[in-house]
């Protein structure tokens, strides 16, 4: 109801563009994400203020702000996007197998040791359902989940934001890597066994770039705990940093679980960081308006179990 007592009817497009601008704070942008044009997303926001009698954004410096009202109704719009999408995913299970599509993004923390078991199991058990997986970092992840592009993300943990529902996913461990056939930075380091920073260096260390969420807590850990850093260089090319500290004396910090491959040796030593040690705190991410369809939730669950039994190395 309007405040005059009139019933506002807000089609499934008018809320959809509403939630989109909500989420991307900008008309452009949301007319971008929902493949309409500006003017038309304008026209169906003024559309409903006048319907419901309210304000809902701002339009302040050539962008929007959402006003309180629009919190109110961003919430109940959420619930009706959701419950839209679960009665067309309730039809799948009626078919007795999955099919359609999932789209999934992982960081490459995700990429090396646990997506292709978990590829491979998954396609045996339901090989009807077409699978799309993006490899990027972090930033690019979130913004995708955001606008509807994938099904489910994960990345490091963070506060979360509009137009993201997020969800815990696993703890590991901060590792360091080095070549197999050297004699570490300054000493001989056994591999597996546990190390101190501070023990060690100079070090020549191969980072990811600013953009990446992990570089301010690999930089404030060495900062804080006594790690001498000689020199730094900026990679953000997972398989290039392998393979360069692979074949040189400069040497990384990556997550436990990306390397459970190497825990048998192989190419690299791998040093659990200690006294203290540093963990890397992964979430799921989802876009709030829509629950996972069951084919998605079937790959979730199987890489969320793929990744801890690699991560129980560390942990046991």
């Amino acid at each position: 109801m309007d405040r005059n007592g009139q019933l506002v009817h807000a089609s499934l497009v008018d809320i959809r563009l509403f939630v989109a601008a909500y989420e991307e704070r900008s008309f452009t942008l949301a007319a971008e994400r929902e493949h309409a044009t500006q003017s038309g997303v304008s026209q169906h926001i003024a559309k409903l203020e006048r319907g419901l009698g309210v304000q809902l954004f701002a339009r302040e410096n050539g962008g929007i702000v959402p006003t309180p009202a629009a919190q109110t109704y961003y919430a109940r719009c959420l619930e009706v996007l959701r419950t839209y999408a679960a009665a067309n995913e309730s039809l799948a299970g009626l078919t007795g197998t999955l099919s359609g599509e999932v789209s999934i993004g992982l960081m490459p923390t995700m990429t090396r040791s646990a997506l292709a078991p978990a590829l491979r199991r998954y396609t045996e058990q339901h090989p009807n359902v077409a699978v799309r997986i993006v490899e990027a970092y972090s930033g690019v992840l979130t913004r995708e989940v955001r606008a509807g592009a994938f099904d489910f993300a994960i990345v490091p943990a963070f506060a979360g934001g509009p137009g993201v529902r997020v969800r815990p996913f696993l703890v590991t461990p901060e590792t360091l890597v080095s070549r197999s056939d050297g004699d570490g930075p300054t000493r001989p380091l056994e591999h597996m066994a546990p190390v101190r920073l501070a023990t060690l260096g100079p070090l020549k260390m191969v980072m990811p770039g600013p953009d990446n969420t992990r570089r301010q807590s690999l930089s404030t850990y060495f900062a804080t705990h006594s790690a001498t850093v000689e020199r730094t260089m900026e990679l953000d090319a997972m398989m290039g940093t392998l393979d360069y500290v692979a074949g040189s004396d400069w040497v990384t910090v990556l997550p436990g679980v990306m390397m459970a491959a190497d825990v048998a040796g192989g190419r690299f030593k791998v040093n659990p960081l200690a006294d203290p040690p540093l963990d890397l705190d992964l979430v799921a991410i989802e876009p709030a308006r829509r629950e996972l369809t069951p084919a998605a939730a079937a790959f979730y669950a199987i890489i969320e179990a793929e990744t801890h039994r690699l991560n129980a190395v560390w942990r046991g």
